[in-house]
């Protein structure tokens, strides 16, 4: 770690990063690392896929001055452990029932963002007891393809060759590659690609360089994704399908954020779903791309609050 980046954990977090032991879908024992700050009624956060809790780096402070502020790392992602391969697909949503089971005593608010967003609209569905509010942030609820083409590559890649090179740290010496490929991805998704940092891209990509098993949980991921896509587009069984039928299910309070300017999914899908919920309201995010929790923390925790002392 450069002299001059401390750490990321100790810096947000009174405890730092906390750990827990779940089974994940298969069963197998995984350790998840969590953070928390705050007292209160529990709002549990939840990233995007390839992310970690490093995404609401804006969002933890603010929130934690009302609520008991819980930041998660989904299995493989960010400082939690992944497990061997063969991946269920759908594990997100039971992995993350376990985590609310195990650090809270009573139903949580869930904000998600992106493709944690969809997997909190399935755990509403699949546990509704777990979930006592929802709030999802640009996420891919009406998905036509990967919505960017690094994903669309990485999606197509042989599996074996992602594991060797990760198994390997074989992307340790291209860490200046990794770190403008990141660069260029992050452009996508925020409203000034001038305000990314290199303390950012140091942390979006540490995983990636520096713990086993990240980069193949991603590539899992985003080919299980991809295929549950075309899937969804051929009107064969599919688990996106499954999600958008059940939408009428979800009673919980729901708050659906969208961000003005998302490159990645529009907003007319963030109206489209709030038709569809029976207990929701919409809100677009001004002056913000896809990645709103650091697109624009301001507007973004304004919503959230105002949302949670509303219900």
């Amino acid at each position: 770690m450069p002299a001059h980046i401390q750490d990321w954990w100790q810096q947000t977090f009174p405890s730092g990063c906390q750990r827990l032991e779940i089974a994940d879908s298969a069963g197998r024992p995984v350790t998840i690392a969590y953070g928390e700050a705050g007292t209160g009624a529990p709002l549990l956060l939840l990233h995007g896929l390839g992310s970690w809790s490093y995404s609401w780096r804006h969002n933890v402070q603010p929130l934690s001055q009302q609520h008991r502020v819980i930041c998660v790392d989904a299995k493989g992602y960010g400082f939690s452990e992944a497990a061997p391969l063969p991946e269920t697909a759908g594990h997100q949503v039971d992995e993350l029932a376990q985590i609310i089971q195990a650090l809270s005593d009573q139903p949580v608010t869930l904000a998600a963002e992106s493709l944690g967003g969809l997997t909190a609209l399935a755990a509403a569905q699949s546990y509704p007891a777990l979930i006592d509010r929802l709030i999802v942030i640009n996420l891919p609820i009406f998905p036509k393809e990967l919505p960017n083409w690094g994903m669309r590559v990485l999606s197509q890649l042989p599996l074996p060759l992602i594991q060797r090179v990760d198994d390997w740290r074989m992307l340790q010496p291209c860490a200046p590659i990794v770190e403008y490929l990141t660069r260029l991805v992050r452009a996508e998704v925020v409203l000034d690609p001038a305000s990314i940092t290199d303390a950012e891209i140091y942390w979006l990509t540490y995983p990636y360089l520096h713990r086993r098993g990240t980069l193949t949980q991603f590539a899992v991921d985003l080919q299980q994704a991809a295929e549950q896509i075309q899937l969804c587009g051929q009107r064969q069984p599919n688990l996106i399908s499954q999600i958008q039928r059940q939408l009428p299910e979800i009673t919980a309070p729901t708050l659906v954020l969208w961000a003005d300017q998302d490159q990645w999914f529009p907003a007319s899908d963030g109206e489209r779903l709030c038709q569809q919920l029976p207990n929701a309201q919409f809100q677009l995010i001004p002056n913000c791309g896809h990645v709103a929790s650091s697109g624009n923390p301001a507007a973004l925790n304004a919503a959230i609050l105002n949302f949670l002392r509303a219900y």
